[in-house]
């Protein structure tokens, strides 16, 4: 293809019109030779709706490793050996503590994130009362990510001030059952429907690397753009040893952009996040990917060691870009 055709894809992205599964594909399939035309083209699309501007998200583990869930990718599953820490929620000061630390990370988004199938009361009681502290004394941005949610527990979230929720799909709804069988994409979309309906903003993606197929890849922009989430994630899988899937080799960096890319035509003017894995996955890649995304997680994921926050910030720069503060 010629960088017309990829502009042309850009054009018609621009113009509210969803690329077709073989136009998607062919942004996957493309030649390695192709990528930085591709990358140009998504940034039309994202310097249309984001400018040079980059969110910078930052995730707390708030519960770790006490998770009764089979997701073959996750180390704090029940199946899982890996040595991860095992602790019960934090308490209301250690979240505090978090948020402060996500300000000081010049994060917008403070991601409170619990393992498990979904908050007990109690565990929720918790969370709340963080929320109205930080909500009361920081400029933050608040993202819970606690699992299945009950109707009284998304409006008290809510209530509480959470201007986010996020709840992956992870992949397509035909892998679905080679990666957990605790619980089904479906019941996922109903969570993210009900985020919705109590009026929290919806944030769902997905890990890339799980056996996934090109087509299962479009397929699941096409269900995010469909679900009209406005955050998307877009993770790359670190495999981990003593999980399920920890012989899954690593996404290619050249391809991982592409991802990026094609997210980024199919569902224009959201945020597209590159996520969990992308250190080892993009490489010496990672800055390219902002300029098909535009956001990022900066410091560790759950219990994955990110790069340093000054590197982050040194990306940003180098490129002309600028953090977005205190952005949703």
């Amino acid at each position: 293809m010629t960088a017309t055709k990829w502009q042309f894809l850009a054009a018609k992205a621009l113009n509210g019109e969803r690329l077709t599964l073989e136009e998607g594909l062919s942004v996957l399939e493309a030649d390695n030779d192709e990528v930085l035309l591709i990358m140009n083209a998504a940034f039309t699309v994202r310097r249309h709706f984001y400018g040079k501007k980059v969110k910078l998200n930052m995730i707390i583990n708030a519960k770790s490793g006490l998770c009764p869930e089979d997701c073959g990718y996750c180390s704090q599953s029940i199946v899982s050996t890996a040595p991860v820490p095992k602790y019960t929620m934090l308490d209301k000061e250690t979240l505090l503590a978090g948020a402060r630390e996500a300000m000081a990370r010049k994060a917008g988004t403070y991601c409170i994130v619990a393992a498990g199938k979904g908050p007990t009361d109690k565990e929720l009681n918790q969370v709340v009362d963080a929320v109205i502290e930080i909500r009361e004394t920081m400029p933050l941005k608040i993202c819970a990510c606690l699992g299945i949610l009950k109707d009284e527990q998304a409006k008290r979230l809510a209530e509480a001030g959470v201007h986010r929720y996020n709840h992956n799909l992870n992949t397509s709804k035909a892998n679905y059952p080679s990666i957990t069988t605790t619980h089904t994409y479906d019941q996922r979309v109903e969570t993210v429907e009900k985020v919705k309906m109590h009026g929290m903003s919806p944030c769902s993606g997905l890990i890339i690397g799980m056996g996934e197929t090109h087509q299962e890849i479009v397929e699941m922009a096409f269900a995010l753009r469909e679900l009209d989430a406005d955050s998307i994630p877009i993770n790359f899988l670190n495999a981990i040893p003593g999980t399920p899937l920890e012989h899954a080799g690593r996404t290619p960096s050249m391809k991982a952009l592409k991802v990026l890319a094609l997210f980024r035509l199919v569902c224009p003017s959201k945020e597209i996040r590159v996520a969990g894995g992308r250190e080892v996955n993009l490489r010496t890649l990672q800055p390219l990917s902002l300029y098909a995304a535009n956001s990022l997680f900066v410091g560790d994921y759950l219990t994955t060691a990110g790069q340093e926050v000054s590197a982050d910030h040194q990306i940003i720069e180098d490129l002309g870009f600028e953090i977005e503060l205190n952005a949703l």
